[in-house]
């Protein structure tokens, strides 16, 4: 964790391991490896400014290893959470950090596997499979 501005207990912290692996293990891709770190607001400006050219903050980036999705379990790459940015979003929607931050983590993974949301289909696949993960978790709004 490279941010101190949140604490996160336990609880939170297995949610979002519980989270990764069932969304894996759903796509097939049990035993693959993700890098997470949980950032400040900072440092998640700079990634998102120097990789995406987007000059504000957000709420998860990924960054795959490989640019084709995976056959078998691997290292698929990195996910990068903003807790400050998770609060103020579990908040708005009125639901608790760790259904956002478990939500958050999830989509990171999907990105890896390379799903994407790039037009209303595929958003609305993602959209599915990220409430499948989480339900099938019980974490509900």
């Amino acid at each position: 964790m490279r941010q101190e501005e949140v604490a996160l207990d336990s609880s939170v912290l297995r949610a979002m391991e519980r989270s990764i692996e069932t969304c894996l293990e759903r796509q097939g891709l049990g035993g693959s490896e993700v890098s997470l770190s949980i950032v400040d607001d900072r440092e998640m400006h700079e990634l998102n400014l120097r990789y995406r050219g987007v000059d504000r903050t957000t709420d998860v980036l990924s960054f795959p290893l490989e640019e084709q999705r995976p056959v078998e379990p691997c290292l698929l790459g990195d996910i990068v959470v903003s807790a400050p940015q998770a609060v103020r979003q579990a908040g708005e929607y009125g639901h608790s950090l760790l259904r956002e931050m478990s939500f958050l983590v999830v989509h990171g993974t999907l990105h890896l596997l390379g799903y994407d949301h790039m037009t209303p289909d595929e958003d609305e696949e993602m959209q599915r499979l990220q409430e499948e993960v989480l339900a099938a978790l019980g974490i509900v709004r």
